[in-house]
């Protein structure tokens, strides 16, 4: 990749990260070394670490603002749905698909390279990641407090049906036979199928 002509250092630290992404991506964070990275970006070795601290520090950064941001659009579409706690329910399921559809590299580097991190990112990340399976967990304790769910375990169902939606992403492909709004609404449906109550549905 020829160097970035007159390019800003926001814009070299931009260009890293999205490199970055599609060699963990590609070939996985263990493999991925910062000389290729470099070439990716058109920069040399060295000039990686007015950027970057490490390469640890590169993959924490990737996870977390990944993580950071699905919280917080998670949030903002929960906060769309009202108070209704089936609609916030469909909306927290149609959400994570279709951010998960849109956003496949982060989130198999999320997932994939959880055990690349060091303990105190690891940690770091962790909270997070449970931090977002709450927002589902809660939903599902409102339900049966409401009397509109029947769920065995919640946090069992919560993990599952994390499992189900996260799904999409190993199976996705763009321009398939399906449009996004379609694959959304199959897995909103299948969701709701599982955890209403049959007078509730």
């Amino acid at each position: 990749m020829a160097r970035i002509a007159g390019s800003s250092g926001a814009r070299t630290a931009e260009a890293i990260r999205r490199a970055a992404l599609r060699l963990i991506w590609r070939q996985g964070y263990a493999a991925m070394n910062l000389r290729d990275l470099a070439a990716e970006v058109g920069i040399q070795p060295s000039s990686l670490y007015n950027h970057i601290e490490t390469k640890q520090a590169l993959l924490f950064d990737l996870v977390h603002d990944h993580l950071t941001a699905l919280l917080a659009a998670t949030d903002a579409a929960l906060e769309a749905a009202g108070p209704d706690t089936l609609e916030r329910l469909r909306a927290f399921a149609a959400h994570h698909v279709l951010y998960h559809l849109e956003k496949r590299a982060e989130v198999y580097i999320a997932n994939s390279e959880l055990r690349a991190l060091d303990p105190p990112n690891h940690g770091r990340v962790v909270a997070l990641r449970r931090a977002y399976e709450a927002r589902l967990i809660t939903l599902l304790e409102a339900g049966m407090a409401e009397g509109r769910l029947a769920v065995a375990d919640i946090t069992v169902a919560a993990y599952a049906i994390l499992a189900m939606l996260t799904g999409v992403c190993t199976w996705y492909r763009p321009g398939g036979r399906l449009s996004n709004a379609e694959i959304v609404d199959q897995h909103v449906a299948l969701v709701m199928a599982g955890v209403l109550k049959r007078s509730a549905a």
